[in-house]
């Protein structure tokens, strides 16, 4: 009796160019041919239509996706939760894009031949831990200290060009102090088409705006160490690492810091790491100027930290200097230490994390 060969299903390769409100996406079979492209909603029924379509050309071996921290989220969340194993597509193919022009299509295939080739890929953040509920804390947080600055100038502003009657009552006071004064003000809001009530009902507006603002701010705070120190207790206890520094490295290696293969990974990520510019006999690194810029602006203020407090950081940046380099090449080369130091940490505490929910 003859043997029968089990036929492997054949596999694809999915590709999503996302937008606010219909998903592009297309399909690639193993040979990296295309199969389909179709639009979806930006539903959770839109989301199973798009993977039953996809499951329907084969098995669905990965789906390139882009911006999957923003129009892109949603979908995330969703393969994910549906075991399917996603990459995030950065940067577009220029030659392909001058070459076949530019549409929503032309992107969803672009995306998938690229998670097929995995090239131009990234391991995504999974966006539904902790770390994410930190980072929109942060984001409000950013926004709130905007407002209130903005607030603070127009006072300022309204101050400079008020009537001398209310300008001399006002010049003598420290910020707070004229905050409060001007919250306290009950001026006449029926008389608001003559100049010096105008002002006085402006400014009252301001000052309680901006002490709202202050408040909120003040919560915010509350909530984002909370987080802090229960996610990275080690990293805070750092010299030089408050909260805003540790929050910020937290949300750049993400709910998953798995994805970051290495330490040097870490570092590009956060812009620290030389980037090698050699040719021919020449053989020198230029500043990186890509990754996380926030990151890296976390890292330059605990830096700075350092460099005021520490005496070994002192001695080091000192010897730098002495060996030619200047002050701000000694702080880059700093800020890649700390890159280190604080990747170290974070995959330790990930570890432990991961132990204490397996013997759970």
């Amino acid at each position: 009796m003859a043997k029968t060969k089990s036929v492997r299903p054949p596999f694809v390769v999915g590709g999503v160019d996302t937008h606010k409100d219909l998903h592009v996406a297309a399909v690639v079979d193993e040979n990296n041919r295309v199969l389909g492209s179709d639009f979806f909603a930006t539903t959770r029924q839109g989301y199973r239509q798009m993977l039953t379509w996809m499951a329907s050309f084969g098995t669905v071996a990965r789906i390139g996706v882009e911006c999957t921290g923003s129009y892109g989220a949603g979908l995330l969340r969703h393969l994910q939760n549906a075991g399917i194993t996603v990459l995030e597509v950065t940067a577009p193919d220029k030659m392909e894009r001058r070459r076949r022009g530019k549409s929503d299509t032309i992107d969803a295939e672009s995306a998938a031949h690229a998670a097929f080739s995995l090239i131009r890929t990234v391991t995504p953040k999974t966006r539904s831990g902790m770390i994410e509920a930190l980072r929109v804390l942060k984001v409000c947080r950013k926004t709130a200290v905007a407002a209130r600055r903005i607030a603070l100038q127009m006072i300022q502003m309204n101050i400079v060009s008020s009537p001398d009657e209310l300008r001399d009552q006002l010049r003598n006071l420290t910020r707070m102090q004229l905050i409060r004064t001007l919250a306290a003000w009950r001026p006449d809001v029926t008389a608001y088409r003559n100049v010096q009530d105008a002002y006085r009902i402006a400014l009252k507006s301001l000052a309680r705006r901006y002490l709202e603002l202050h408040d909120e701010i003040a919560d915010l705070d509350i909530m984002i160490a909370s987080i802090v120190d229960e996610l990275a207790p080690e990293l805070i206890k750092r010299n030089a690492i408050g909260y805003e520094s540790a929050s910020q490295l937290l949300i750049t290696a993400g709910d998953n810091p798995q994805r970051l293969q290495s330490e040097p990974g870490f570092a590009a990520l956060c812009g620290v790491s030389p980037v090698p510019v050699s040719s021919g006999k020449t053989n020198r690194h230029r500043l990186n100027r890509g990754g996380d810029r926030a990151a890296n602006s976390a890292l330059h203020i605990i830096a700075i930290g350092r460099l005021r407090t520490d005496t070994k950081t002192q001695e080091y940046v000192a010897k730098r200097v002495a060996e030619g380099h200047s002050k701000m090449e000694a702080l880059r080369c700093l800020k890649r230490y700390i890159a280190r130091e604080v990747f170290t940490l974070l995959r330790n505490q990930n570890r432990q994390i991961n132990s204490t929910q397996i013997t759970t």
